[in-house]
């Protein structure tokens, strides 16, 4: 169902069950998938490509050039997957040269006055809740919850299934199934009621809660520590994992929690 008083160009493709309300405008090069539902106000510029049984509440706006002042209107993308929620305000950058597009993964919900800069890769089942700002290039993995306010640095990275508490200034990468609070921000446990809810047994989580016991508790430096886990914790999946996150992190890992933090 299309409104009267929408602005629909006519070049773009938008599945036949669509329902968009009035007030909305959508360019040209934009590609719209069956069942998602568009609220009033909504603004979807080109190259916004969204996904099947998405809900864009109204005032969001999609796919508008990047705040980036290299930006050169080189043709770039916003990608957003199946069953994705966006509320209300929210607005998500297209690309640039680096990544070319940016990139919100299935079963996702992004709360109301949420900024995704351009160049930013979002994983699958993530939480964004209110004011929720991402800048330039960060990359977020899958199950990562961000709770309200909080700020992440360009170029950040946050690991599969970590938890970030609110008001938060993220500065340095947060490693795969961890909480991170305080100010600065520290490792402050894993985040045990997240994984259990996925599926995680006891076993499970208490060897990740050992690998970073060795990381953050032992007074190693991140290279010793990563030695010692590989040598001596039991190969797997999730410690292979958390070891690639910090041997490939750009901007260094979050420190431990200590007494004068």
């Amino acid at each position: 169902m299309k409104q009267p008083l929408s602005y629909i160009n006519p070049n773009a493709k938008i599945a036949k069950s669509v329902v968009i309300d009035p007030f909305t405008s959508i360019d040209g090069d934009v590609v719209i998938g069956e069942g998602t539902c568009i609220g009033s106000n909504v603004s979807i510029m080109d190259g916004a490509r969204i996904g099947k049984n998405c809900n864009i509440y109204p005032g969001a706006v999609i796919s508008a050039n990047p705040q980036d002042l290299k930006y050169d209107n080189e043709k770039t993308y916003v990608e957003i997957g199946d069953n994705v929620t966006i509320r209300e305000c929210v607005t998500i950058n297209k690309g640039t040269n680096d990544r070319l597009k940016t990139v919100i993964g299935n079963n996702c919900l992004i709360m109301a006055y949420s900024h995704i800069a351009h160049d930013c890769f979002v994983g699958d089942n993530c939480i964004f809740s209110n004011n929720t700002t991402l800048a330039g290039h960060v990359t977020v993995g899958d199950y990562v919850i961000i709770s309200g306010l909080t700020a992440i640095h360009q170029f950040c990275s946050i690991g599969n299934h970590a938890f970030v508490t609110g008001g938060s200034l993220v500065r340095k990468d947060v490693p795969p199934f961890v909480k991170a609070a305080r100010e600065p921000l520290s490792y402050v446990g894993i985040n045990s009621v997240g994984l259990r809810r996925r599926g995680f047994d006891s076993k499970k989580i208490s060897e990740i809660q050992n690998i970073y016991r060795l990381l953050y508790q032992k007074n190693y430096n991140n290279s010793q520590a990563c030695e010692i886990i590989e040598a001596e914790m039991e190969a797997s999946n999730e410690r292979d994992e958390i070891l690639m996150f910090i041997k490939n992190s750009h901007r260094g890992i979050m420190k431990g929690y200590t007494k004068s933090n």
